[in-house]
């Protein structure tokens, strides 16, 4: 005798919209006969279903252990209830919640099933550059509203065919239900435009564009966040005139290759970077140049790295397919002028990169989100662990990450945290999730702040977040500060200002799990940073937790002769530490002969009277000062240039280092500066000093470490700011405070750089709010 029929509810939350998952779960019903249904909603995934005692419990047990590829489940909630007498299994349709929300996937490069149909002839996605299931595909950036169905797409205008929708309805078809579900005959269709005169579609547009690549076109080509200006990197004319055109001096373009044996044929791959790079969400990763390399210098000038891609749209593997007759490796950079948000819309496009592209490449999907590629690298530190998984140290997280959200380790308050001025993003917070945006970029300008705007309403929207509270940076100038105290202002929310490297400790700190009752050791090392004196730290050494922190020691304040004119040019900072070193000008050193008599003059009295010199503790200024020094950039045309440029020059077998003084919280490097010169001028090589430089820097981060340990009792390290993004000096820090026992907690999730402000500042809001209550 069979036992009798029960029936459960289920209630699902995490990534479960989108990927698949109710096919999955039919599926799993169906082959343990269990009938009742499954449904979407703007809360998640509703099942009821009725079966056998033993079924059930499989069933769940499969929910939990073999969910979808994409799918990322949080919690399973299950509630016994009375058997409905259900005769079959259904997918129903979705519900709206009132004020409900679940998270949405982020854009997922092509799956291997949809890259053998764009390669087969006999199928009739043949060539199709916007193939995909409910394994791949954008996802946020064609998302106007949830729950996530077409109507509340932008492929809503596209009406499917008999083929298409025969599929979208097959609940064992993997397209069922897949939003953007496509093919030649209903979808988007590309098409190539010069002069804004259509000169080809369909294939002839992809054939046309190889063509014009290889003949050394820059070539504008809409993806899925936002346009691209694409040219072949192997020809540096072609590069050339893309810098010239981008107005990007200096600043590395990332690289699109068509495949990892070709990306082994320009790098030196690992293990972890070459799973990173292959997997579905295709970030551009950091990886070192091989001297051999053909690809022109001038596409990451003065670095011995490049920022690779492989393909991650059928679009890209079109372009690149090596039986089309194109081999080479493409620039693939972002389709704007330099510091403007990226383009996404044809006719913006058509108006705003005129100019810059020979031609354009577009298509008709349109993008609601924009969303650019995201860069990472992997922490050397890290990449031996056995939970591979925490090896990746991202630089942006935008498009693959984007909006997956930080899950927090406690129910947090919805707050808006708006971040910082430079990489840009803001935090929106509900439940236990912290929801990170997409790169915004450097607030500089009103097109930036409009693509800042317009992401908080999209995302307050998409995740039904009303916020009861505005955290900001104090730096009274910055845009993304005016906008929360505006809108406090007009909304009668509290609103908190957050001190810069409190905010980067803690977003350390949220993103690995730690509960805060106990302070850590936060070493704050970035190169610009409001600090509540009014000066500009940057070299901080904190005892924090989510309340509190305080400044237990920094580098010794200096004079930024010209504000931010000596941020672009570093050898004035340079001057600065000579001068505050008790070191002549000497015309035989690199940065005293790059100026001028006059410049230098100015520059001497800028720092005798503080005109225009605010005082700095700033870290990330004294590795320019040190690059100006001897003599590797005295000009940056991009953020921290040169302190990139030391980093990529440092010998790797050099173990000696400077001398420095430690006194009353202070650290003095001018012992250091006075070295440094002593061995520049004693013919030392430039690799020997930049090695015992960093090697100097992760000595007294661990000296000071020691001495807070002893101080405060603590043994937790934090590390935070965009100077650790340095590899060198991670490596050579982690490693010394690893050998003195300390627990050592660096990003994995966020950036490390401003990128990752918002969430710190969303979890120090939170706990001052909840300390009020």
């Amino acid at each position: 005798m069979s036992d009798p029929i029960q029936g459960i509810r289920l209630h699902i939350t995490g990534v479960v919209q989108g990927v698949g998952f109710r096919p999955f779960v039919y599926s799993y019903a169906k082959d343990l006969n269990l009938t009742g249904w499954v449904r979407n909603s703007s809360a998640g995934v509703d099942i009821e279903v009725d079966g056998q005692p033993k079924n059930l419990i499989s069933f769940i047990t499969v929910l939990n252990e073999n969910a979808p590829p994409l799918a990322q489940i949080d919690e399973i909630t299950v509630e016994e209830c009375d058997s409905n007498g259900y005769e079959e299994f259904k997918i129903i349709p979705s519900q709206s919640v009132e004020g409900a929300f679940q998270p949405i996937s982020a854009d997922v490069s092509t799956c291997p099933d949809c890259l053998n149909e764009l390669f087969d002839p006999n199928d009739r996605h043949y060539n199709y550059p916007f193939v995909n299931c409910t394994n791949c595909g954008p996802r946020l950036t064609i998302i106007k509203d949830i729950p996530y169905d077409r109507p509340k797409t932008t492929m809503a205008e596209f009406e499917m065919c008999s083929d298409c929708a025969e599929e979208y309805h097959d609940p064992l078809d993997r397209r069922f239900h897949a939003q953007p579900v496509a093919c030649p005959v209903c979808g988007p269709k590309v098409w190539v435009e010069v002069d804004d005169q259509i000169q080809s579609e369909r294939e002839q547009a992809i054939e046309e564009t190889r063509r014009m690549l290889k003949e050394g076109k820059i070539v504008a080509i809409k993806g899925l966040g936002g346009f691209h200006l694409a040219c072949d990197a192997a020809n540096p004319s072609a590069v050339a005139e893309l810098r010239k055109r981008k107005l990007r001096v200096d600043k590395p373009f990332a690289l699109m290759m068509v495949n990892i044996k070709t990306v082994k044929t320009h790098c030196f791959v690992g293990k972890e970077e070459e799973k990173v790079l292959t997997s579905r969400k295709r970030p551009i990763v950091l990886l070192k140049r091989k001297p051999s390399s053909p690809i022109a210098e001038a596409v990451a000038p003065h670095q011995n790295t490049l920022g690779v891609m492989l393909p991650y749209t059928p679009l890209h593997y079109l372009l690149m397919d090596p039986e089309g007759g194109f081999t080479g490796v493409l620039v693939m950079t972002s389709g704007n002028l330099s510091e403007e948000p990226i383009a996404t819309d044809n006719q913006e496009v058509r108006i705003r990169l005129k100019g810059l592209a020979d031609a354009f490449l577009m298509h008709e999907r349109d993008i609601h989100t924009r969303c650019d590629d995201s860069v990472v690298r992997i922490n050397p530190t890290m990449s031996t662990q056995s939970d591979s998984g925490k090896s990746l140290y991202p630089l942006r997280r935008s498009r693959g990450y984007t909006p997956n959200p930080i899950k927090l380790k406690w129910e947090i308050t919805p707050l808006l945290a708006t971040g910082g001025e430079l990489k840009n993003t803001f935090c929106l917070t509900r439940d236990n999730y912290a929801f990170i945006s997409h790169h915004i970029g450097d607030m500089e300008n009103l097109d930036t702040l409009q693509a800042f705007e317009d992401g908080i309403r999209h995302f307050e929207n998409l995740f039904r977040i009303k916020p009861e509270a505005i955290a900001y940076d104090l730096h009274p100038n910055y845009m993304a500060t005016k906008y929360a105290l505006s809108r406090a202002g007009e909304e009668g929310l509290p609103a908190f200002g957050v001190q810069h490297h409190h905010a980067h400790i803690a977003s350390c700190m949220a993103e690995n799990g730690l509960t805060g009752e106990q302070p850590v050791i936060g070493l704050a090392f970035d190169g610009t940073g409001y600090g509540e004196d009014g000066n500009i730290w940057g070299g901080e050494f904190l005892v924090a937790d989510y309340k509190n922190y305080e400044r237990a020691y920094h580098l010794q304040n200096l004079p930024l002769p010209g504000g931010d004119k000596a941020v672009r040019e570093p050898c004035r900072q340079a001057l600065a530490w000579l001068k505050q070193s008790e070191l002549e000008w000497n015309e035989h050193l690199p940065p005293v002969k790059f100026l001028s008599k006059k410049e230098r003059e100015i520059i001497n009295q800028q720092i005798e009277k503080g005109l225009n010199s605010p005082m700095t503790s700033s870290m990330g200024r004294l590795f320019d000062a040190v690059s100006s020094l001897i003599g590797v950039c005295q000009k940056a045309n991009y953020e921290a240039q040169a302190a990139i440029e030391l980093e990529a020059i440092v010998d790797p077998d050099e173990t000696d280092l400077y001398p420095f003084q430690i006194n009353k919280g202070i650290i003095n490097p001018t012992e250091m500066i006075r070295s440094i010169v002593s061995d520049l001028l004693g013919k030392k090589s430039i690799e020997t000093i930049a090695a015992r430089f960093h090697n100097t820097i992760a000595e007294l981060s661990h000296k000071v470490c020691v001495l807070l340990r002893e101080e405060h009792d603590l043994n937790q390290v934090v590390l935070s700011g965009g100077v650790w993004q340095n590899m060198v000096l991670l490596s050579k820090t982690v490693q010394l405070l690893s050998s003195a026992d300390f627990e050592i907690y660096m990003h994995n999730l966020v950036p490390a750089n401003d990128g990752g402000l918002s969430l710190g500042q969303a979890v120090i809001a939170h706990h001052w709010l909840e300390g009020k209550l």
